[in-house]
């Protein structure tokens, strides 16, 4: 498989060699490094790792994206590989982050086919895209990506559409799937505006898991802006689900410097006959400083506080964590 895919990497990087006016093979990525340390005896820092935030402290890696595009002119592939402690919690299959083809059916329509980034939620797996570098709640309750097909469609300049058939979360090609769980979404985007609905399979024997998420922003002024994350999941058979809300309200001082407010309410819901939801709250304030074009250095103050044992990595009722990265993309 690796001289098949060093073969591949040799035809295509001849082809862009021979035609420098259009070239088609791009290669892109982020390696980002941390060091943190929280209020608490021992380890532990909500959202830093996703899967397993206990084991955040002290200093650590993130993770070393690399992404591989080559586009066509109907066609083209993305080979999204990423390597660490951090895309390990989120990868579905091994290394790969993200890989997929599309084909342009006409300059409105697009199929893609593959495993791809889910299209719910405001944040992403690659620090470099989020403005915090720890993740939030509802990006942590999932779903990370999609294994399946998605068609994109877009009626204008303001309205898209998209819909898609996949499977149930976390089952990709090396994962089995008995049962055949099969999850159907769709997606209206409106002025950078979107509203997302996924209905289906999650887990084996369970298939009717309800997901309605909205992600959207606005430009307030010139410098100041505020993203939203909203959403409410839901399974009568499970009787169990997830509601939260999230604004992201961010400002510039400078084409160098940027600070952000992450305030964040998060339940889990337990509509089992005696069962108790459990809530977490959490204020992230983030501090972004472009050293330069690619290096981009972060300074992140964290409180988390829940009645329940709800916070990630740990059974406290509270815990603050300070957190420096440097996120460089290449």
């Amino acid at each position: 498989m690796k001289k098949i895919f060093t073969i591949s990497l040799v035809f295509f990087t001849a082809i862009t060699v021979a035609q420098d006016d259009a070239p088609a093979l791009s290669i892109a990525g982020t390696v980002d490094v941390y060091g943190t340390l929280n209020s608490e005896d021992g380890p532990g820092t909500p959202g830093l790792l996703i899967a397993n935030p206990e084991n955040a402290n002290g200093f650590g890696l993130g993770m070393a994206n690399t992404i591989f595009s080559y586009d066509g002119t109907k066609s083209g592939v993305v080979a999204d590989l990423a390597f660490g402690p951090r895309a390990n919690d989120a990868n579905m299959a091994g290394a790969i982050n993200q890989l997929y083809a599309y084909y342009n059916l006409s300059e409105s329509a697009t199929v893609t086919a593959g495993q791809f980034n889910t299209f719910l939620g405001y944040e992403v797996i690659s620090p470099a895209t989020n403005f915090n570098y720890s993740v939030s709640y509802l990006f942590n309750a999932g779903p990370f990506s999609h294994t399946g097909l998605k068609l994109d469609y877009t009626a204008s300049e303001d309205l898209s559409l998209m819909l898609s058939v996949t499977n149930g979360h976390a089952i990709t090609s090396d994962v089995p799937s008995p049962g055949g769980e099969t999850q159907f979404g769709a997606q209206i985007g409106y002025k950078g505006q979107y509203l997302n609905f996924i209905y289906g399979g999650v887990q084996p024997g369970v298939n009717d898991s309800l997901f309605i998420d909205y992600t959207g922003g606005f430009d307030l002024t010139d410098s100041f802006y505020v993203g939203v994350n909203a959403a409410y999941v839901y399974s009568d058979e499970l009787e169990e689900g997830y509601q939260g809300f999230a604004l992201y309200l961010q400002n510039s001082f400078s084409d160098s410097f940027a600070l952000g407010l992450r305030p964040e309410f998060f339940t889990l819901t337990d509509g089992s006959d005696g069962g108790d939801d459990s809530s977490v709250t959490a204020f992230t304030l983030t501090g972004n400083y472009k050293l330069d074009s690619n290096l981009n250095f972060i300074v992140e103050a964290r409180m988390d506080d829940s009645d329940d044992a709800t916070i990630e990595g740990t059974n406290e009722d509270s815990m603050s964590t300070l957190t420096f990265a440097a996120v460089y993309s290449f």
